[in-house]
């Protein structure tokens, strides 16, 4: 499975929806970077994505986006592929 990352906040609709779809969809780990608790790390986000937003999910070295993104990869049949990886 791939390694899932996503930077989030504490009180994050949005976060909490992407999550709730990546657990359906198996992923056990999520590396989740909260940009509430280090400034520093919301830079570095806005740096890598050009978002100032949350989510901002990455699934292996891809940057998916946010909720949103996820939701339109999953719906067009994409997600499944990405999450399991380059060797499935």
């Amino acid at each position: 499975m791939a390694k899932v990352v996503m930077y989030a906040t504490a009180v994050c609709p949005f976060c909490v929806r992407a999550e709730q779809l990546l657990r359906r969809k198996g992923v056990s780990e999520i590396e989740k970077i909260r940009i509430d608790l280090d400034p520093a790390q919301r830079d570095h986000m806005m740096e890598i994505t050009g978002r100032r937003t949350v989510p901002q999910i990455f699934i292996g070295e891809r940057h998916i986006g946010g909720c949103d993104d996820l939701y339109a990869l999953d719906h067009a049949g994409e997600l499944d592929p990405l999450l399991a990886g380059p060797d499935a």
